[in-house]
């Protein structure tokens, strides 16, 4: 073959969705030697892991007062299924001073996330391109293998919530999501998004059956905590008002501290945030009911109307698993435009879905490639700059505004195929 028809048939592979099944498993062997060779030798940093094993050891001790269990670096302020999660790792790490033990264990979470989030690539038709991006962030392993944050926990359940949303086990993703909320409230951003599709897919009263089940698995494993002390632990685990350090901002630096700490800023992102959702659920995210958005709103949560089972298995149909993703994956990186204060760690929210964000703004493999690398330059940047943080938002703008443009036929149900995808479509046809 002559080069440049090799070079073709390349690039339409790298695009073909087709490949990405025969990608992904690749992908992965060759993230487990990184993980190995990280494990190995790039040498651990502590930052919260003394903290989270002072409060659980207090836990353990017999503490059921949110307000009391303090750790060097404050009191704790993360749902109960931190406290149980920690609290296993203290037992088998020898009560925190086993280090290297506790890095095998968020080594093994790192490696079942990524399988989790090729799975949910795969199922959404990702094109092969993008799975390589998944493995090649600096920060994301050092927030897993070289830091043991709990945000690693509580990322891999949403995730896994939405790869069993994609194949219609509401029930499984409903827990897995609310097991999610339990270790770190910040995944609360992607609910939008999730009763958006709930409510398409099964319906009111069945979505709200989804919601009552996630309410009861916050309640049943705060139970300990909250008959105790109910209020202590609501303020602390869902701490609305919480403050922020401008040491570790990583998004709003070029603001200016004053800026930073002024009340006018909490406000303007609390309706920013607002805004673009309302934008986005009135213009996107029920664009499966082909209805106009207020009246489906109306309709369908003050008096449900008599549906066929016909037209609800379509409407279900129409909630692809790309629409999902795009869905879920939006919900998330709105607010996390809109969110008060970044941390490094909380890169781990992102950073898995970012490829796919991308890919939805209906950009090629270069512009994906390249916004991808200013993302990652700017959250590797400490402490954080002027031109860091500013990148940091100025990419997540970016992409929320992509998203926006290039969903607006069908609301992300099918969007950006690859183009093999396409000719092959045209030929079923």
């Amino acid at each position: 073959m002559e080069p440049m028809a090799i070079l073709r048939s390349a690039i339409g592979a790298a695009s073909n969705p087709k490949y990405s099944k025969y990608l992904a498993p690749l992908i992965f062997v060759a993230d487990v030697v990184f993980s190995i060779i990280i494990l190995h030798k790039v040498p651990y940093t502590e930052i919260d892991w003394t903290a989270y094993m002072e409060q659980v050891s207090q836990y353990l001790s017999g503490e059921r007062d949110y307000v009391k269990i303090r750790g060097g670096t404050g009191p704790l302020v993360y749902p109960a299924g931190h406290v149980y999660i920690y609290s296993f790792l203290y037992k088998i790490t020898d009560e925190g001073r086993d280090i290297f033990r506790a890095q095998v264990v968020f080594t093994g979470v790192y490696l079942a996330t990524l399988a989790v989030v090729l799975a949910v690539y795969v199922k959404a038709k990702a094109p092969p391109y993008l799975l390589p991006l998944l493995i090649l962030s600096k920060r994301l392993h050092s927030i897993y293998i070289l830091r043991l944050f709990n945000d690693t926990f509580s990322v891999f359940f949403l995730f896994l919530s939405i790869l069993l949303y994609q194949h219609r086990m509401y029930t499984a993703g409903s827990l897995a999501y609310s097991l999610s909320v339990s270790v770190k409230m910040h995944t609360l951003l992607a609910l939008p998004g999730i009763g958006a599709i709930l409510l398409m897919c099964l319906g009111r009263d069945r979505a709200l059956n989804q919601a009552s089940l996630m309410a009861q698995i916050q309640v049943v494993l705060a139970w300990p905590f909250a008959r105790h002390n109910f209020r202590s632990y609501v303020s602390r685990a869902f701490d609305f008002s919480r403050e922020f350090l401008w040491t570790w901002t990583v998004n709003w630096r070029w603001l200016g501290e004053p800026a930073f700490r002024s009340r006018g800023l909490k406000y303007s992102l609390l309706a920013a945030h607002a805004g673009i959702l309302a934008v986005f659920i009135l213009t996107r995210w029920l664009k499966p009911a082909r209805a106009p958005p207020l009246a489906y709103l109306r309709t369908h949560l003050l008096s449900p109307p008599q549906q066929s089972s016909l037209q609800a298995f379509q409407l279900a149909q129409r909630v692809t698993p790309r629409f999902m993703l795009t869905t879920i994956l939006g919900a998330n990186l709105i607010g996390a435009l809109c969110a008060r204060s970044l941390h490094y760690q909380f890169y781990s929210w992102i950073a898995w879905g970012a490829p796919w964000a991308m890919y939805a703004m209906g950009a090629g493999p270069v512009p994906v490639y390249v916004l991808w690398a200013a993302q990652e330059w700017a959250w590797n940047v400490y402490p954080s700059t002027v031109a860091s943080s500013a990148t940091v938002v100025g990419s997540m703008g970016v992409v929320v505004a992509g998203v926006w443009w290039a969903t607006r036929v069908d609301g992300g149900a099918g969007l950006a195929e690859g183009e093999e995808e396409r000719k092959e479509n045209k030929k079923r046809v």
